[in-house]
């Protein structure tokens, strides 16, 4: 349910070379926060163990909650939809490799507890569902669009008559558009207004610091840009669930995020410079550490350390999680 890649997944990078031309909110964050964290990450494909099972469990606690919405929203009454969400978490669940997380709070129990104690929450939840245009209920929707604009398409390296890094241009040159991709919750009507709604999980306590984060938050940006381009919904923010797990308990809270206008046209063309910016990376073969994002970083043991130790490093406290934003959940 993730995207990790699949035999059949496309690769989001131009073929032969380091420049991606398919985006989600994960690796675009990846980049803004640090460019050598997102070749760590989105390039090279190292993750902390721990790291991967919270965001495992994050994404499997969404697809429940998305696939109760979509039974319900079918039809079933909220009993049966809740025996079939549970059921789908224990056969999904069962018998992953690794799923005994050091941190104990993140483990089949707590995910089972957290998704019977949401859906009790908010039983009489005043969202409700958007239909779209086709007359299917706005649940699990997927999204990919074009920006009319690409990269400088099929830069290949030649290391047999230039440097490694260097790359030859050949005439397609920007035939290549990029894409911006994801996946929203649902689309609901919620106060007079179109919203996505995001599911969050957290170790930390729900306050309104912690809603305060996501309002310029780059996923909120992009559902609600994908929102009005992909499916014509005129959203104007996200309500996003805070779901605050812990060992004995789940408490829950919610909160919204507004985009106007101007907003998302700043956000799309911040994100143009981005991307040029990530091409160049790409073409000098170089991704330099933003050093004032490391207080907080999995990786800031590696790059404290001597270039020549961090191979050495990452091999052994590490591991491998493909991402690829081109992954058609399902």
């Amino acid at each position: 349910m993730d995207a990790i890649s699949t035999p059949t997944s496309p690769s989001p990078f131009i073929a032969g070379t380091n420049i991606q031309y398919a985006w989600d909110s994960t690796s675009f964050g990846w980049l803004k926060e640090c460019p050598r964290k997102y070749y760590y990450m989105q390039i090279e494909y190292w993750d902390s163990p721990q790291h991967a099972v919270e965001l495992q469990f994050g994404i499997w606690y969404g697809a429940a909650l998305e696939r109760y919405d979509r039974i319900k929203a079918a039809g079933m009454a909220h009993e049966l939809a809740l025996v079939e969400t549970v059921r789908w978490i224990m056969t999904t669940t069962f018998g992953w490799p690794g799923w005994d997380p050091p941190n104990t709070n993140r483990n089949r129990e707590t995910l089972v507890r957290s998704v019977i104690w949401y859906l009790e929450e908010f039983r009489t939840d005043p969202l409700d569902t958007y239909i779209l245009q086709n007359g299917k209920p706005a649940v699990e929707l997927s999204f990919r669009f074009e920006l009319p604009y690409g990269p400088a398409a099929g830069y290949v390296p030649d290391t047999h008559t230039v440097a490694i890094g260097e790359y030859i241009k050949i005439p397609e040159r920007g035939s290549q558009p990029y894409l911006l991709c994801g996946h929203l919750d649902r689309v609901v009507n919620f106060s007079g207004g179109l919203y996505v709604t995001d599911r969050k999980t957290t170790k930390s306590t729900i306050s309104s610091d912690w809603f305060a984060r996501f309002d310029l938050d780059n996923q909120m940006s992009l559902y609600t840009i994908a929102a009005n381009v992909v499916f014509h919904a005129p959203v104007k923010g996200v309500v996003i669930d805070g779901a605050q797990i812990a060992v004995g308990f789940t408490r829950f809270a919610r909160g919204l995020t507004y985009r106007t206008p101007a907003q998302t046209d700043e956000w799309l063309n911040d994100t143009k410079l981005y991307l040029r910016q990530a091409e160049e990376y790409a073409k000098a073969n170089y991704w330099p550490m933003n050093e004032k994002s490391c207080f907080l970083c999995i990786f800031k043991r590696v790059c404290s350390k001597d270039p020549a130790v961090r191979p050495i490093m990452l091999e052994s406290d590490f591991v491998k999680r493909e991402w690829n934003p081109l992954k058609v959940r399902g």
